[in-house]
């Protein structure tokens, strides 16, 4: 049996997909209003996390960030003094390491097998099963449940990245790159809106350049027409810049412009609150500089 906790926008379709490839799936959601949409899709309901664990082989985590998932392993009816020895708990929540550690080796001290496995990819990549998956921990747990993980994610794009806490460290510092192109992009089309230069131009000139990349290919146009990727929230991305950043300090790194990604997202949280959009910052250093990316 695989418990699923957190049943939200990725978590749903993922579920969906394990109950479709022939899995005795119980799922619980901190929203009893979600327990609806878990048994359409034919898995059961767990009231508790507690619940969901009690008799799990694999123990699945899907949640929002690192506070959700100390609460939901760690605090009252948490799942974590529930789950038997021998099962595994994977974690496939942005978290970060240094929140994730001490669970892990509670977990390791009963018994239980840990594997971290980030996702990259939103909703249609969780619907269609194709998640590139961030995997830190023994490679020796990964190939015993590759299989289970292949139904959630492109087989080509299961990568072992290394020990524990890998796997949440290269989720982060994807992300980091990821909103650090979207700030830099952005300054540079406001300059040259500024400058005169028509967007559309200006696009084309930028996506066959050395300045190319999957975000100026492939994102850019989305921005260009209004959409701040209203599919994850503004204040989870300030969290996981802040727990990047953390971590770098942590060992004595210079993270000079990666702060400074974290804090025009933090600026953007304190005027926009924590609203859906990716991209908000964006948004943010249009209201700045008086100035739409249209």
């Amino acid at each position: 049996m695989i418990g699923f906790l957190g049943t939200g926008r990725m978590g749903l379709p993922m579920c969906a997909n394990l109950v479709r490839a022939g899995h005795h799936v119980v799922a619980h959601d901190r929203r009893p209003e979600l327990e609806t949409e878990v048994l359409a899709i034919g898995a059961g309901w767990a009231t508790t996390a507690s619940e969901a664990a009690a008799a799990a082989e694999v123990l699945i985590t899907m949640l929002p960030g690192p506070h959700e998932v100390v609460e939901a392993m760690t605090g009252p009816g948490g799942a974590l003094r529930a789950l038997p020895a021998g099962a595994t708990w994977i974690d496939m929540t942005s978290n970060s390491s240094a929140s994730a550690e001490p669970i892990r080796l509670l977990a390791v001290a009963r018994g239980v097998d840990v594997l971290e496995a980030p996702v990259g990819g939103g909703v249609p990549a969780a619907e269609a099963g194709s998640l590139k998956l961030f995997v830190g921990g023994d490679a020796e747990v990964l190939e015993r449940h590759r299989p289970l993980l292949e139904v959630l994610g492109d087989p080509h794009r299961i990568i072992h990245v290394g020990g524990p806490g890998a796997g949440y460290t290269t989720k982060l510092l994807v992300n980091l790159l990821w909103f650090g192109q979207a700030v830099a992009t952005a300054e540079a089309l406001l300059l040259g809106r500024r400058a005169g230069i028509d967007l559309g131009v200006l696009r084309t000139a930028l996506a066959d350049s050395a300045a190319a990349g999957d975000f100026i290919r492939r994102d850019l146009d989305a921005l260009l027409a209004g959409d701040y990727m209203r599919s994850f929230g503004l204040d989870r991305c300030y969290e996981e810049l802040a727990n990047v950043s953390a971590q770098a300090h942590s060992y004595g790194l210079p993270f000079e412009l990666s702060d400074l990604v974290g804090r025009i997202y933090g600026r953007a949280l304190t005027r926009y609150g924590p609203v859906d959009g990716e991209l908000l910052a964006v948004a943010f250093l249009e209201d700045e500089a008086g100035i739409e990316l249209r």
